[in-house]
């Protein structure tokens, strides 16, 4: 999620260029953003006051919800603010203060590494949105409770503290999107200290994590005394060579966001270098919409991750602005096909369907057996942001 983005601070705009030349143009764009507001307006009816969805059950018509300490939980709330953004639906921000307070505790969590998620993605829009101080002040609070979390030794942030008889300091590729809300806090306080932890996570990341061919491990577990990496796993994926889709999304974002926030080149590099295995995979569906994981077994007879699509084309429109020549176009017009792929009943719910979600066919850990072919609320958000991206950054006037 990008603070910046929604406060309309960033720099340089391909606003000046045609609308003719893309392939999404504003018509479509804001037939998807109306339609995800009428739909959330489905799901707010259904969200009981001390809860905040997940997902959905088809068969029984339930509605899959948590409270707020699930990694998923920023995520409801920070939907609803992209789409008041774009609606000035009164009642969508109502909703999304009301859950804010469901969710203003786990700034103390030191027990998560999840709280870019749970907090930025919530309370950061909500902030912009609102110039409202109190949010500042949750914000900078559960910063302090993530770097918690760092170990200068290591160099990264510690993800999971359970399963300790199988890791020492497990850190996965996920964990690189904490690494916006730090720099953001960097900015906010006059702080450095939030800012050089996120660029010792991103680097000790980059060393470790990433192949030969630039495709990402789930799990790092490294040695809390040392520093050495003690093994390298895909927990989620379909094996520990393979290329899990969803983790290979989070570290084409994160590395995208860093560039962007540092202008240090290595992270142009490396996230140019992750959209171009994805892209040019062979396993990479006509549609964009990858499998739930690239070296899947039974491919093509096995399941999509809309969410994994979803974050996808957020970040190649933000790497097709931050890249040069032919690249830019590339990475714009793959994200393009990804939007308009979501955006068809192939994987977008009819409104008042799908318990009020917007995306079917979401994977979230097929491994563990948990939330396989099902609406998931981060899949949701990162296409909202998609859409609400493409609307700034390449139709605005």
């Amino acid at each position: 999620m990008n603070l910046l983005l929604i406060a309309g601070l960033l720099s340089g705009s391909c606003s000046t260029r045609q609308h003719a030349q893309y392939q999404l143009d504003s018509a479509f764009i804001d037939q998807q953003l109306q339609q995800a507001v009428s739909q959330y307006k489905v799901m707010m009816d259904k969200v009981p006051d001390d809860r905040l969805p997940k997902s959905y059950r088809a068969g029984d018509d339930r509605l899959i919800t948590s409270g707020s300490g699930s990694w998923t939980s920023g995520f409801y709330p920070g939907t609803l603010l992209l789409l008041y953004e774009f609606s000035g639906d009164a009642s969508l921000l109502a909703e999304a203060k009301e859950k804010l307070r469901l969710l203003e505790k786990e700034q103390h969590n030191r027990g998560t590494h999840d709280l870019g998620f749970m907090l930025y993605c919530s309370f950061g829009p909500a902030l912009a949105l609102t110039g409202d101080t109190s949010y500042r002040s949750v914000l900078l609070t559960g910063a302090e409770s993530l770097i918690s979390r760092f170990d200068p030794e290591v160099g990264c942030i510690k993800s999971w503290d359970h399963n300790g008889d199988k890791w020492k300091f497990p850190v996965i590729i996920d964990n690189m999107m904490n690494l916006e809300y730090l720099s953001w806090a960097s900015k906010e306080s006059g702080q450095e200290k939030y800012l050089d932890i996120a660029l010792k996570h991103a680097n000790t990341t980059m060393k470790n994590h990433f192949r030969p061919n630039h495709s990402s491990w789930h799990v790092v577990d490294y040695d809390p005394e040392t520093g050495a990496v003690r093994g390298k796993q895909t927990h989620q994926g379909a094996a520990d060579e393979s290329a899990w889709a969803r983790g290979q999304a989070w570290g084409l974002y994160g590395y995208t966001m860093m560039y962007r926030e540092t202008q240090e080149k290595q992270y142009l590099i490396q996230a140019q270098h992750i959209a171009d295995f994805l892209l040019r995979h062979p396993n990479l569906p006509e549609d964009g919409i990858p499998y739930w994981d690239f070296d899947a077994p039974g491919i093509p007879d096995t399941y999509r991750d809309a969410s994994a699509g979803a974050i996808m084309a957020s970040a190649l429109l933000e790497l097709s602005r931050l890249s040069g020549g032919g690249k830019s176009g590339e990475y714009r017009k793959a994200a393009e096909k990804m939007i308009r792929s979501l955006s068809s009943e192939q994987y977008k719910a009819p409104i008042g369907e799908n318990g009020g979600f917007l995306l079917l066919h979401g994977v979230g850990h097929l491994p563990g057996n948990s939330e396989i072919d099902v609406p998931l609320t981060y899949a949701d958000y990162y296409y909202v942001e998609a859409l609400s991206r493409y609307k700034k950054w390449f139709l605005a006037n």
